[in-house]
């Protein structure tokens, strides 16, 4: 399977997946929302393709302890909160555990959200179609938790794109109900890896993360 160059090809072939989903120009229609700090700048494209607003959903992932990027859930703004059930049994994770990391982990969410805003009010998503950003998902608890903080703000249709996704995680984000629809530029059969399928996958800095969103503000 090909890779994907960066995420300006990530947020190309997004555009062509999403185009016909969508009414595009229509601001009051759909809004797309990236995730941080990936899933901003596709998000930008997606939202320059489309012509549609872009705004920001802040979640953070919740990691095991020793070992922060292998997630058992995620959090999300509104107090929204997703655990894999099956993945704390397997690292032995107790709710007092789940209770510490949440707390510091929604402290830096709540930071972070206060930085974004600052830049970015928020748009109403009421009744709108809320496209939910991602450069990658492989467990997919960040996006789920992205997607049920759209849910909650009143979007009337969830959808959830990326770059590249592994199928079952996809599957799992519309039969659990999170989104209505979820897709991904790439869906390799193994995803051991997110970064493995782009050419480029350098950090995204907060910094440009502030600027695409100062620049989508300024649009609007």
């Amino acid at each position: 399977m090909e890779l994907l160059r960066d995420r300006a090809d990530a947020g190309a072939r997004l555009t062509w997946l999403l185009s016909p989903l969508v009414v595009q120009g229509d601001a009051t229609s759909a809004v797309v929302l990236g995730l941080p700090r990936g899933g901003v700048p596709i998000g930008a494209a997606i939202a320059r393709g489309l012509g549609l607003p872009l705004d920001v959903v802040v979640v953070r992932k919740l990691g095991a302890p020793g070992n922060p990027e292998y997630g058992f859930g995620a959090i999300g703004e509104g107090g929204i909160r997703v655990l894999d059930a099956q993945a704390m049994t397997i690292l032995g994770i107790t709710d007092e555990v789940v209770a510490r990391i949440e707390a510091r982990e929604r402290e830096e969410l709540e930071r972070r959200v206060a930085s974004y805003r600052e830049v970015r009010p928020k748009v109403p998503l009421a009744g709108r179609t809320a496209i939910v950003v991602d450069d990658g998902i492989a467990t997919g608890g960040t996006a789920r938790a992205a997607a049920r903080v759209a849910r909650a703000a009143g979007a009337g249709r969830v959808i959830v794109a990326a770059g590249v996704a592994a199928p079952e995680s996809l599957h799992a984000l519309m039969e659990d109900g999170s989104a209505d629809l979820a897709l991904a530029a790439l869906i390799p059969n193994q995803l051991l890896a997110v970064g493995q399928w782009y050419m480029n996958f350098s950090q995204t800095p907060e910094r440009e993360v502030l600027r695409i969103l100062g620049e989508a503000a300024a649009e609007q």
